[in-house]
């Protein structure tokens, strides 16, 4: 049974990238283990939809965005909280 191989966005840029950079495309996509047809659907997405291309299943990221957001905002709550007892107990009574 063969499995599907998954590539990064950055993979599948960088390799384009370098097939535009060279005079042999098929011995990019041979150097980087791939064929030239992936090769140039990569390409066609890229100059299609731009900054959008690539954008994978998305799901995972955005749960474990909302969670690291949800994380921070506690983190900085707390960082506001310890400033404010700081200044409580830094106060010298005269």
């Amino acid at each position: 049974m063969k499995t599907k191989r998954q590539y990064t966005k950055e993979f599948k840029e960088e390799a384009v990238h370098l097939a535009e950079q060279s005079d042999n495309k098929s011995q990019v996509a041979r150097d980087l283990g791939i064929h030239i047809s992936l090769l140039g659907r990569w390409k066609r997405e890229l100059q299609e939809r731009g900054n959008k291309a690539f954008p994978g299943n998305g799901k995972p990221k955005d749960e474990e965005m909302a969670q690291l957001k949800k994380e921070n905002a506690r983190l900085k709550q707390e960082v506001e909280i310890l400033k404010k007892a700081v200044g409580i107990f830094s106060i010298r009574p005269q």
